[in-house]
């Protein structure tokens, strides 16, 4: 078994790996990881330690070969230019937990809908409704991201055929 990289023990990229390793000893080594990535084992290195930022091809590899989802969803939110300002970052919590949030940020569908068909039943938002649409919006983005964590939870814990 490989060592423990300290410095990058805190890095979700190494984390990833060896949380992979549990399941694929060969994870276990930066060296061997690298190959089966097909990234240098310097890079790589340099990735786990925060020196360098990874391709988005590269975070698909480690996404697929580890079995991490998150990472996907963790580079776009943080690392990512454009996604910084369009993706939020999502917390994986157990399912029993992640289902309760789904459905706690749900349970308020209906007067969301009522809400927006009666802004735009007119084609306009005027001033007198723009906070209103911009609590339906906040409400909508608590779904999305309740949804998207529980979609990456179903990815890295159900093998779907």
């Amino acid at each position: 078994m490989g060592k423990k990289a300290t410095k990058a023990a805190d890095n979700m990229y190494c984390i990833a790996r060896y949380e992979a390793a549990e399941q694929n000893e060969a994870f276990s080594s930066r060296e061997k990881a690298s190959e089966i990535l097909n990234i240098d084992r310097t890079r790589l290195a340099n990735i786990e330690l925060g020196n360098i930022v990874p391709y988005p091809e590269e975070v698909l590899a480690m996404s697929k070969q580890y079995n991490a989802p998150e990472l996907c969803n963790s580079h776009c939110a943080e690392q990512c230019p454009i996604g910084q300002h369009t993706i939020s970052k999502v917390t994986i919590d157990d399912f029993d937990r992640l289902s309760l949030k789904v459905l706690g940020s749900i349970k308020d569908i209906d007067s969301i809908r009522v809400s927006l068909i009666a802004i735009s039943e007119d084609g306009t938002i005027d001033s007198s409704e723009i906070e209103e649409f911009k609590n339906i919006l906040e409400s909508l983005e608590k779904i999305s991201n309740n949804a998207n964590a529980l979609k990456i939870w179903a990815e890295k814990n159900i093998k779907f055929e």
